[in-house]
């Protein structure tokens, strides 16, 4: 009688202990890589046939580069980094014009002595005032490079000081094969990169002031009137700059900026064409620019990175019951075949028991499109068994 009264008292003690525990959680754990390739194969791209030329979407990433990587003359593209300086030293707000210079006699000189060396630039008159909105214009647009010589001079105070600076940006923004040996790259001396030059044009773009000047067709200048873009690319098929420059060293060149719209977002293709000789200059950097943008524009699209049911996450119950979390749909992102493409996977809730179909957690897809779609468990895994929580009570 003891004994049975015993082994009743251990049973319901053993009954109580159990009623009193939660059923073990389950063990949830991604089983997706960090970086995804999106499907497709890799697109093909209109790249000049000589020089160098690099391309980009921003937000979504490289489309590569062609040509080598050999620092080469860079004509009047060297004016983006003087602009650039200029405006990170003193900022733009929409519709202001920001510092006045003053023109001097010696200024007046100094054009002469550039216009006869065959030097581009706008006329200028003693006494004249130009506002830093005016000087820059006048710097990006018809390429004035005696316009760049007064922005260094006004910056830093002399050329020397401002070629500093300018080759400390350079340093400070990766541009590691590039130099600086005056502020209108009328020098063979100032050279650099299509991929170096593509860093430059992201960092100047990203100022507004920057990006609505070299985004204009024309601009009016006191003394010099109405002056023109010579990128003339720009107001047609979404181009929206950036900068042209040529001469016997450098050919050709020409950074361009173009927005595209896809799946309800503006994107901006940003590239660079330097060494271009086939025709006159300026027309053979725009025409190679021109093919390598609408090829990129094409190249870019919405493509899948993860198929619907795509294994997720691995879902464990402590008595060895298994799933998997998987997709629900297919995860897609604005890019092109073989794109990189970083996915998260949301923290999955906490659960004992999950049901076939049930959801699990979020993966989302880190790029320009923000695509995400729900993981859902792929089969039934339930609480633990009444047998394996008896043999794991001690």
């Amino acid at each position: 009688m003891l004994a049975l009264m015993a082994l009743l008292l251990l049973a319901a003690a053993v009954a109580v202990r159990l009623a009193g525990e939660a059923s073990p959680r389950l063990v949830l754990r991604p089983v997706l890589a960090r970086v995804l390739r999106m499907s497709g194969a890799a697109p093909i791209l209109d790249w000049p046939r000589m020089g160098e030329a690099a391309v980009q979407v921003e937000g979504v990433g490289s489309l590569g580069s062609s040509g080598g990587s050999r620092p080469v003359p860079i004509a009047s593209v060297a004016k983006v980094m003087t602009a650039y300086l200029t405006l990170r030293q003193h900022p733009l707000a929409p519709g202001a014009q920001g510092f006045v210079l003053s023109i001097t006699p010696a200024q007046v000189r100094e054009l002469r002595q550039r216009s006869a060396l065959g030097e581009s630039t706008v006329p200028v008159r003693d006494g004249e005032r130009l506002t830093e909105r005016q000087a820059l214009e006048a710097l990006l647009l018809p390429s004035a490079n005696n316009i760049a010589a007064l922005l260094a001079v006004h910056d830093a105070g002399s050329q020397a000081a401002f070629l500093t600076r300018m080759n400390a940006q350079a340093r400070s923004l990766g541009m590691g094969a590039t130099t600086y040996t005056d502020p209108s790259g009328f020098q063979a001396g100032t050279v650099s990169t299509a991929s170096d030059q593509l860093r430059l044009a992201r960092a100047a773009m990203a100022i507004p002031a920057f990006a609505a000047i070299v985004g204009s067709v024309s601009a009016e200048i006191p003394v010099a009137g109405e002056v023109s873009n010579l990128n003339a690319l720009v107001g047609h098929e979404g181009y929206t700059g950036i900068k042209t420059g040529s001469d016997a060293a450098a050919g050709g060149c020409l950074l361009f900026s173009r927005t595209l719209l896809l799946a309800g977002r503006k994107l901006t293709i940003i590239g660079v064409v330097l060494g271009q000789r086939e025709g006159a200059w300026i027309e053979a950097a725009l025409t190679s620019a021109q093919r390598l943008g609408e090829s990129a524009a094409a190249a870019v699209r919405v493509g899948t990175v993860l198929s619907a049911s795509s294994p997720v996450l691995s879902v464990r119950s402590t008595d060895g019951s298994a799933t998997l979390g998987v997709t629900a749909h297919a995860l897609r992102e604005i890019g092109w075949g073989g794109l990189p493409v970083e996915v998260s996977v949301a923290a999955p809730r906490r659960a004992s028991r999950v049901a076939a179909g049930e959801r699990l957690s979020t993966v989302r897809a880190l790029g320009a499109g923000g695509g995400q779609t729900a993981v859902i468990a792929r089969g039934a895994v339930g609480e633990v068994s009444l047998s394996w929580r008896l043999a794991h009570l001690l």
